[in-house]
């Protein structure tokens, strides 16, 4: 594989979350293979990623000693009540027991949203504060990304909201019908604006392929939950202080915006333009895992035993499209090489850069169809803190720093 960008020892430590002295141990003991120049140690990084999913299964709990969601990532620390998203033991995605699937097949990302919050439509901002969103968008230059707009024309519609710090949690579905409505207005060119989905398309500059706006529709709708994310959770400790709709959207956010999060699906997007401009899979994704050092971007999804639902619907919507042949043979040309050498399976973000190349949207688009989508489960997780204890979710710290002198 010496064709293949390689792992420094520095690399492959970070990668695994171990010191160099552990990743030497397992070099000898024959569980990583490495090659030596002048340079120093390097490593496979597909052989790099089948170990440490190796390693991830080692160190799970038996089955049946614990429940399903055990097998997310990271150590949770609660467990909060959620009457929203729910994964089934045949990995299907349920909204308040419905199939996510078959919402995002037959229903508009309005209809579910309007059914989530039992509300008969969403309303907008005037078209004065839209106006004045716009105009704060611009003030960012080109330099600000895709996300950094979505950010600060939250900020713009909220200051323009005379009701923004409202108590009455009604306000909250207000708030999240002027956002949802607003920002994909305020982010596209003015035009005449029909739904969410159309004025997003034009907004990241799909429309020259109108026939995937009702993949975006789909996309919406199956972004709006997915269990505690660490974006969600902000959003609901925000809520338990009490903030408004805007800040709480504004707090998840922030952690939202992060690559091990909402914006995984960029590095998805480098990955497959390499398959398209020629370079072996093998190449492309040893390319993403060094750059990017955090593993295959757009794969793995630890809720999942048997794979992502959204990325099976959205690629199987996307099949249906035209002039998706290239898109997808490169999808499945990723994916069967990481099947074979890592054995993990296509998540949401692999789909969505598949339908960001497909439209050629730029490279950032799917972190915005997902942050707009998931808008709508922010403001109603939101909605269910409401209804708790104020300020539940504030722990204790326990210091462990040095004593006092």
């Amino acid at each position: 594989m010496s064709d293949l960008p390689r792992l420094t020892a520095a690399e492959t430590a970070a990668r695994l979350g171990v010191k160099p002295e552990s990743l030497y141990a397992y070099v000898s003991r024959g569980l990583l293979s490495r090659e030596r120049d002048a340079a120093g140690s390097s490593f496979d990084p597909l052989e790099v990623e089948a170990f440490a999913r190796r390693r991830r299964r080692a160190t799970s709990p038996a089955p049946g000693t614990t429940v399903r969601d055990s097998r997310a990532a990271g150590t949770p620390l609660m467990v909060l009540d959620t009457s929203l998203a729910h994964i089934d033991e045949d990995d299907e995605l349920r909204f308040r027991g419905r199939s996510a699937a078959r919402l995002a097949r037959e229903h508009s990302f309005e209809e579910v949203v309007a059914w989530l919050w039992n509300v008969p439509s969403l309303r907008g901002p005037s078209s004065e504060d839209l106006t004045v969103a716009r105009r704060t968008i611009a003030a960012l230059g080109e330099t600000a990304s895709a996300l950094d707009r979505v950010q600060i024309a939250v900020t713009a519609l909220g200051a323009t909201d005379p009701l923004r710090d409202d108590p009455d949690p009604s306000q909250l579905i207000r708030v999240g019908a002027r956002l949802l409505t607003g920002l994909p207005a305020a982010l596209a060119p003015d035009g005449e604006a029909r739904t969410i989905a159309h004025t997003l398309w034009r907004a990241l500059g799909g429309s020259a392929r109108p026939e995937g706006i009702r993949i975006l529709d789909a996309a919406l709708v199956l972004v709006i939950d997915h269990d505690l994310a660490v974006s969600t959770l902000a959003a609901r400790v925000a809520a338990s202080a009490r903030a408004s709709g805007y800040a709480v959207v504004t707090a998840a956010l922030g952690a939202f915006d992060a690559p091990l999060h909402g914006t995984a699906s960029r590095a998805a997007v480098r990955m497959l333009r390499g398959v398209l401009d020629g370079d072996p899979p093998s190449t492309a994704i040893a390319r993403a895992v060094r750059d990017g050092g955090r593993g295959i971007p757009g794969f793995g999804q630890a809720l999942y035993a048997g794979g992502d639902m959204r990325a099976t619907v959205l690629l199987e919507m996307l099949r249906e499209m035209p002039e998706s042949t290239d898109v997808l043979a490169a999808v499945d040309a990723v994916a069967d090489e990481v099947a074979r050498r890592a054995e993990t399976r296509p998540n949401l973000d692999l789909a969505l850069a598949a339908l960001t190349l497909w439209s050629d949207m730029p490279e950032d688009a799917g972190a915005v169809i997902f942050a707009i989508g998931r808008i709508a489960g922010w403001i109603t997780h939101a909605l269910d803190e409401y209804d708790e204890r104020p300020m539940r979710l504030r722990p204790r710290g326990r210091y462990v720093g040095p004593a006092p002198e």
